[in-house]
């Protein structure tokens, strides 16, 4: 089933249902894949599978920054509604990669493009991103070339 009709799908169930919290999010997302299918002059035909991923990773990265701001300005009780909403999204990315996985391939990478120099940081980390997709957070995937490279 393409992803954007389970998100459809998933937003009735939650409606039936009457998780509204779930409903909300739910459509916020739908919204932001509206936006985005605008943007590209593809809104009769819709977005593929791979650049919905994007859209929720991107929104998952939003809440992240939203709880961090929370937290640092105590207040605990809005950083916990981004919590759950980051729960919600995030059942329809791919199993998040672990450290040590984005280490084993981002030394492949760097095996693969041979002499690397830490200047050409943002090349292994493009390179790193393209193989993992949104299976691996960005900023993870920076510090473990970072630290690579400068090791």
């Amino acid at each position: 089933m393409a992803l954007s009709q389970r998100i459809q799908d998933d937003i009735k169930a939650a409606l039936l249902s009457g998780n509204r919290f779930e409903a909300g999010v739910l459509r916020n997302l739908k919204a932001a894949i509206l936006n985005e299918e605008v943007a590209l002059g593809k809104r009769d035909t819709g977005l593929d599978d791979a650049t919905i991923e994007k859209i929720i990773a991107r929104e998952v990265k939003k809440r992240h920054e939203s709880i961090k701001l929370y937290e640092e300005n105590a207040r605990p009780e809005l950083a916990e509604d981004e919590k759950k909403e980051v729960e919600v999204l995030s059942t329809y990315l791919p199993e998040q990669l672990g450290e040590d996985e984005i280490r084993d391939i981002a030394k492949s990478v760097v095996a693969d493009m041979g002499d690397v120099t830490p200047q050409m940081m943002g090349q292994v980390i493009g390179a790193v991103k393209a193989k993992t997709g949104t299976a691996a957070d960005g900023a993870t995937v920076a510090r473990v070339v970072k630290e690579l490279l400068h090791s």
